[in-house]
């Protein structure tokens, strides 16, 4: 089905900042392999964020306007970036089919060399106006880095990638290059992804 939703031309704006996403001091990894084909990623997504009720049974998912979903740099984003600030690099706002607002969103330690990677978020309402991260859809420590996002009709989260097959590959030439989808499976969301070819810019 076609996608129902992509991240607009302001969404994939970089937003560089010294917020409190980057508080943690502890060192960033950046050198591991990517993960493996598919990923069940655990999600707060079955009950509410602050009762523990549950959530009415999926919808339609549909397109939201950034100003009423989460706002991605205001979220304490779980990345070692030590002291340099996160950058979100792509992002869109929706309701993906429970009922409330959510973001999903790329973003990186703004380092001042090289190519850090992204990872990938889904964020929904937190508390005192910090959106809370409910899911990680992909590591760091995958070392991709993440071109596209969007969310087809059918409530699956897409996204485009590309990588590295090892370290010794020059960080301005990936040579892997990846299709991603998440679907919504029992509370979670379970990742696939297929080979695409390379795209030089």
């Amino acid at each position: 089905m076609e996608t129902a939703v992509e991240a607009t031309p302001e969404q994939q704006t970089p937003q560089g900042r010294g917020g409190p996403a980057h508080a943690r001091s502890a060192p960033w990894h950046w050198a591991l392999a990517i993960a493996g084909s598919a990923a069940v990623v655990a999600t707060a997504l079955a009950a509410g964020p602050a009762t523990g009720t549950p959530v009415p049974a999926r919808g339609t998912p549909r397109a939201l306007p950034a100003a009423a979903a989460p706002d991605p740099a205001k979220a304490e984003l779980p990345l070692d970036c030590g002291p340099f600030p996160v950058k979100i690099s792509v992002s869109f706002a929706a309701d993906l089919g429970d009922g409330r607002p959510g973001t999903v969103a790329a973003a990186h330690c703004a380092a001042e060399n090289g190519t850090p990677p992204d990872a990938v978020f889904l964020l929904g309402p937190g508390t005192a106006g910090r959106p809370a991260v409910l899911a990680t859809l992909v590591s760091e420590r995958e070392n991709l880095t993440v071109s596209r996002l969007g969310l087809r009709s059918d409530g699956v989260i897409t996204g485009h990638a590309q990588g590295y097959s090892g370290d010794d590959v020059p960080r301005f030439s990936p040579d892997i290059s990846l299709d991603l989808t998440w679907t919504h499976k029992s509370g979670g969301w379970e990742r696939s992804q297929a080979t695409a070819p390379l795209s030089r810019t």
